[in-house]
């Protein structure tokens, strides 16, 4: 009965915000509390919930704290350059647009955290999406996968999860896994390309003017980053344009106002120093992630906004994105509360081995590179790698396959399970891009699904799964 309500929880909760008939928050909220009391747990709701909120509470603060710190180093202009090297590439084509999109949020997620790729990549992508009229979701899902690739580093959390929970070495994991990881990137970027040629046959490609003053637009959403400059001319419904006609135009073709007051250019080698010392401070775990987000954005303010005005100013400027992704977190908590602690996610773990046919046994790590798809959507990471995991490792190695082979199967889910309700990050990417959750969520996962195939037969074809 549990995993029946558990799955009927969850496919209730997907419908009805991919229909728009709830907000993610309230769906969040409402859909387990009622469940818990089908369950006959009502009880125990306020356990549950607290339990939940006490485990994800960390997360929030990350966030909150990461949104203020990576907002100042976008107001401050310290990615700018960065920024200008994407959009002299992508021009005014769609199609590279997208595939600048794939390559910008590869590159950012590097650090090892969702939030602040998707931070990074929407406050500069979004101006280039919104002027020329480009699907949004395109620019959502395109980062979220291309992201969702890159959580496979060792310091991005599954890799460090399955390690733990099967008592291997991360690097072990790891390593031979990188042909696979960067077929299933050349992946992300082939379908960046498809996509964004769908696009530009959707658009056409427009020629760059300077910005009549009347057209100008917020570029960093949510940061409070002054105005764009972008604007464009359609040149025709499936033309490609001239490089020369963007290339003249480019000077013009910013996306950052160069101009923003909030700049500090005399402090951009501090501001670079800082972040990069706060990123090798993550890798290391010399502290806490929040406590690290928490004095690095403490200290950015302090430094680069020395006047009290100016920080209260720059604080209010993020405090639409910081209230929106804390108050979703807190929400999931409430899901994530009520899955753990009425038993459900146990029992729907322990159905799904049991329904594995005993012929499957030898090729159990293909089962659980396709099991990895819907557990890691339907669960947390924490959930399917400390929970299910073990227990497909179990069954695998009866049947002699090695726990390593089990470790890399279990993290090809990775690219879909960035898009899922229950991945804090994703409301950090939505919110950001003005996107409904239940649009991309249509649009992604059937994408996101064949990236993690597409990884899934690189480890098969490379005979490290």
């Amino acid at each position: 009965m549990l995993t029946i309500l558990g799955f009927t929880m969850i496919a209730t909760f997907l419908v009805l915000i991919m229909v728009k008939k709830m907000s993610p928050i309230a769906a969040l909220v409402l859909i387990p509390a009622l469940f818990c009391v089908f369950v006959g747990k009502g009880a125990h709701l306020g356990d549950y919930v607290i339990d939940g909120v006490s485990s994800l509470a960390p997360t929030a603060a990350m966030l909150m704290f990461a949104i203020v710190y990576f907002g100042v180093m976008i107001d401050v202009g310290l990615f700018d350059p960065i920024v200008r090297g994407i959009l002299r590439f992508c021009r005014a084509d769609p199609m590279r647009i997208v595939v600048g999109t794939a390559l910008l949020a590869a590159i950012v997620s590097l650090d090892g955290d969702g939030s602040t790729t998707f931070m990074i990549t929407v406050s500069a992508m979004y101006p280039l999406y919104k002027r020329l009229k480009m699907s949004l979701v395109v620019m959502t899902g395109v980062a979220a996968m291309a992201n969702g690739v890159m959580n496979t580093l060792p310091w991005g959390g599954p890799t460090a999860r399955a390690a733990t929970a099967l008592k291997l070495d991360a690097g072990d994991i790891f390593v031979p896994m990188i042909p696979a990881l960067l077929v299933g990137l050349l992946g992300v970027v082939v379908l960046a390309y498809v996509l964004g040629l769908r696009e530009r046959r959707r658009l056409g490609v427009v020629t760059l003017d300077e910005a009549p003053a009347e057209e100008k637009e917020t570029v960093l959403v949510g940061a409070g980053g002054g105005t764009g400059v972008i604007t464009g001319k359609r040149t025709g419904g499936s033309g490609s344009g001239t490089d020369a006609d963007a290339d003249a135009d480019d000077d013009d073709f910013q996306g950052l106002d160069p101009h923003r007051p909030t700049l500090r250019p005399r402090l951009y080698w501090f501001n670079a120093l800082l972040t990069v010392g706060l990123l090798t401070a993550m890798i290391m775990e010399l502290l806490p992630i929040p406590v690290l987000f928490l004095l690095g954005a403490a200290l950015a303010l302090s430094v680069n906004y020395p006047n009290i005005p100016d920080q209260k100013a720059r604080l209010a400027a993020h405090a639409d994105n910081v209230l929106n992704v804390s108050g979703m977190v807190f929400a999931a908590a409430v899901f994530t509360g009520v899955l753990q602690g009425t038993g459900m996610v146990d029992s729907m773990a322990k159905w799904l081995v049991d329904v594995i046919p005993d012929g499957m046994g030898p090729h159990m790590a293909l089962v659980t590179g396709v099991l990895s798809l819907p557990l890691t959507y339907f669960m947390s990471n924490d959930g399917f790698y400390f929970g299910v995991l073990p227990v497909l490792a179990e069954a695998g190695a009866a049947h002699g396959v090695t726990p390593l082979e089990m470790a890399r199967a279990s993290l090809v889910g990775q690219p879909l399970h960035m898009s899922s309700p229950l991945v804090p990050a994703v409301y950090v990417l939505v919110g950001m891009a003005k996107v409904e959750f239940g649009d991309h969520t249509r649009f992604v996962v059937k994408w996101a699904a064949m990236i993690c195939l597409v990884l899934l037969a690189a480890g098969i074809l490379f005979g490290i799964i």
